[in-house]
């Protein structure tokens, strides 16, 4: 009789663990492609990293009561999956593609030219940002694309919020003066 309790108590614990991972997949799935999407521009590779990402939340899954913030932990293991793909590829193939640009931008309510001078102006910030130097460009894309605080920057990547402070700052105004030197050439 107690073996059975034992089995059927691991059953439920075993699906609630279950449940607790197809929630975060529901509820955190789009942002982590955002990010694996920032840093990697291919949607297939960025779709890949988001599914690792999973894989490794179900690897880890008897850890889930513990994390504090489940939306930091998760940016945190997709980050370090898409930095791992970055590391194994070296060299990163760029896409100008507007289709591929058009499934990030918002497009209703827009005629057709303006859909391409706003993808056209998409790929340009884009580039901008590529030109950041890499601890600079990190920072600003979890801030200004995921929204996180300095905090929360500071725990994805490992570093201080004061570092995540003077390194967004830097990249502020590095972009403003790409974005200015770009507006000055046209």
């Amino acid at each position: 009789m107690e073996i059975a309790d034992k089995a059927m108590h691991e059953e439920a614990r075993r699906r609630a663990e279950e449940a607790a991972v197809a929630a975060l997949v529901s509820e955190y799935a789009g942002t982590l492609y955002r990010v694996a999407y920032s840093v990697l521009r291919n949607a297939a590779d960025a779709e890949d990293a988001v599914q690792e990402a999973f894989v490794r939340v179900l690897r880890h899954r008897d850890m889930l009561a513990e994390v504090r913030d489940q939306r930091v932990w998760l940016i945190r293991i997709v980050w370090n999956v898409v930095l791992d793909r970055k590391r194994r590829m070296k060299t990163r193939p760029e896409t100008d593609d507007v289709a591929e640009l058009a499934r990030v931008l918002p497009a209703r309510g827009l005629s057709a030219e303006e859909r391409v001078a706003a993808a056209q102006h998409h790929a340009h910030v884009l580039a901008c940002v590529e030109k950041l130097p890499a601890k600079e460009r990190q920072v600003l894309m979890l801030s200004a694309f995921e929204e996180l605080n300095s905090v929360e920057i500071a725990e994805v990547l490992g570093i201080t919020e004061s570092s995540v402070r003077s390194r967004l700052f830097r990249a502020r105004n590095l972009m403003a003066g790409l974005l200015e030197h770009a507006r000055s050439m046209r």
